[in-house]
């Protein structure tokens, strides 16, 4: 369907950054389905079985929350942890279609889309079933980084 471009708030949110980071370098997230598509809402992904129950960070437990007051749901493009309440980031995440500020201090923001509006304009119109499962299979093809400052960083 197209490309996403994301950037990532590598310094306000460290922790988020390093394991989504971490995890597209590793192939973890290509082939994953979208699995949830809520038009007007927002579209999740980053559960390799597809079913929105699975998937891990790469500590292999769940990681603490980084909510900022000054990163919030507030646009089109948010990207932002999937939870099961505080404290319980994994691998899955979600990119807002609208603003959705009750997610606030409830979610972990850690990037924004910032190219390819017209390719997440796509996905909202994909139908999906009562369970809000796209009825098309959406998935993730493959990740580029351009830039990882975790890497670029690390120790020789």
């Amino acid at each position: 369907m197209g490309d996403l471009k994301i950037e990532l708030f590598c310094e306000a949110t460290p922790k988020a950054a390093e394991n989504f980071l971490a995890l597209c370098a590793s192939g973890y997230y290509n082939g994953c389905l979208f699995h949830r598509n809520m038009k007007g809402f927002m579209l999740q992904t980053g559960d390799p079985t597809g079913t929105g129950k699975g998937g891990e960070s790469i500590w292999g437990r769940y990681f603490a929350d980084e909510i900022k007051t000054s990163l919030k749901h507030n646009a089109r493009g948010i990207v932002s942890m999937a939870n099961k309440g505080p404290d319980t980031n994994g691998s899955q995440f979600f990119i807002l279609y609208s603003k959705q500020p009750h997610l606030d201090s409830k979610h972990t923001v850690f990037g924004k889309v910032i190219d390819g509006m017209e390719t997440l304009d796509s996905f909202e119109k994909v139908p999906v079933d009562a369970k809000s499962s796209p009825i098309q299979e959406i998935r993730i093809r493959s990740v580029t980084i351009h830039a990882n400052p975790f890497a670029d960083n690390a120790p020789e």
